[in-house]
């Protein structure tokens, strides 16, 4: 359930969303610098980037939960945590899912799954695109368990004919050892660039080869309220929250060190972990 917002709390959230697409602002400056013909479509991306975070923030925090959308802005970390639980239930649970059975991200995904990344993005443009969005990211442990959360936040540029808005929720399947590792160095990454990204399987109680698992880094899974048609995760920006992590975990922690299992799990972000679970038992459920 997405956590209440109140005028007071308000500006605290724009400035946070203006971090954000300061770092969308950069990227699209080095754009600027590579493709100096393209200029005025460039700083039209700019500020609606820049829009996206000051001038619409308060009303989608503020409806999130009366239209069952999931705000993309950044939020505290028990929040985030229920955001992330909400949306992975959303892509495992057939009750929820829009098909049902057929539609839901497959046991055997999360079986071979290395982490998973869960984040809602909100994206607008017209040509030219900017992307805003807040989740986090777990990684599996040797033992098999999962470990503390790592918050992150998104940004990004679109091209092509892009025209409208939208809210997007994705689940990215880390399926490689590699693709946690570059989610653990501290440093921005971008989907699709060392990272291969394709759409990932669905249906209850499919089983793939290996082979599938070794053909793409990252399984993308989405789902959209707007008008935007066919949403890739290509070109998003991951940005580790660090201050947030510090003050959640209570001391300086890299992603790295979350990852690797070596921050506390307090019961106030179970949820997750009970989600997950649920996820990864469901054929027992079914045949029970």
């Amino acid at each position: 359930m997405a956590s209440t917002e109140t005028d007071t709390t308000a500006p605290t959230t724009q400035t946070t969303a203006s971090n954000v697409t300061a770092k969308v602002s950069e990227y699209f400056n080095d754009l600027k610098q590579k493709f100096p013909t393209v200029t005025s479509k460039v700083d039209y991306g700019v500020e609606r980037a820049r829009s996206i975070a000051t001038e619409v923030s308060s009303d989608i925090q503020k409806s999130a939960s009366n239209n069952n959308v999931n705000s993309p802005l950044p939020s505290d970390f028990e929040s985030e945590v229920q955001k992330a639980a909400k949306i992975l239930s959303s892509f495992t649970d057939p009750e929820k899912v829009d098909g049902g059975l057929d539609n839901v991200i497959p046991r055997d995904v999360f079986a071979n799954a290395k982490g998973l990344a869960v984040f809602t993005v909100i994206k607008a443009g017209f040509f030219w695109s900017g992307r805003v969005g807040s989740g986090l990211v777990v990684a599996k442990l040797p033992d098999g368990n999962w470990s503390s959360p790592s918050l992150i936040n998104i940004g990004g540029v679109g091209f092509g004919a892009q025209l409208g808005a939208d809210v997007t929720d994705f689940v990215i399947i880390l399926n490689k050892d590699d693709a946690v590792k570059a989610f653990s160095r501290g440093e921005n990454l971008t989907l699709g660039g060392n990272l291969s990204v394709s759409a990932g399987p669905v249906g209850f109680g499919q089983e793939y080869s290996g082979s599938l698992y070794e053909g793409a880094a990252l399984f993308s899974y989405s789902k959209s309220k707007g008008l935007f048609a066919g949403v890739s995760v290509e070109g998003t920006i991951i940005i580790e929250r660090k201050d947030a992590n510090k003050t959640f975990y209570g001391k300086e922690i890299s992603a790295d060190e979350i990852l690797c299992g070596k921050a506390d799990k307090p019961s106030s972000i179970s949820l997750l972990y009970e989600t997950i679970k649920k996820a990864e038992e469901r054929e027992q459920k079914v045949a029970q």
